[in-house]
């Protein structure tokens, strides 16, 4: 049960850095809108930040809620959201 409520606050923790990425990044070129994806983009990211953090930081102890796994969540949701708001236009 812990690991269900660990990853449940990892989508919320990705969705929550999702929406501060938005406020933070204004594009003037940028459509209005996007919330919704990219607050969806951002628990995506969380979730597969948070099982690889998991992977390489508790590796014999494998627990949600460790600081592996909510590092790894959160760098890799600020590191998706940031390359979507800001990287994407540049990128092409």
């Amino acid at each position: 049960m812990e690991n269900w409520i660990g990853i449940g606050i990892w989508i919320i923790m990705g969705s929550l850095i999702g929406l501060i990425m938005k406020t933070l990044i204004k594009r003037p070129e940028a459509a209005p809108g996007h919330t919704g994806l990219i607050a969806t983009l951002g628990a995506l990211a969380a979730v597969v930040g948070g099982l690889l953090g998991v992977g390489i930081f508790s590796f014999y102890d494998p627990r949600a809620l460790s600081l592996g796994g909510m590092l790894g969540a959160a760098t890799l949701a600020t590191l998706f959201t940031f390359i979507y708001r800001w990287g994407v236009r540049g990128l092409i």
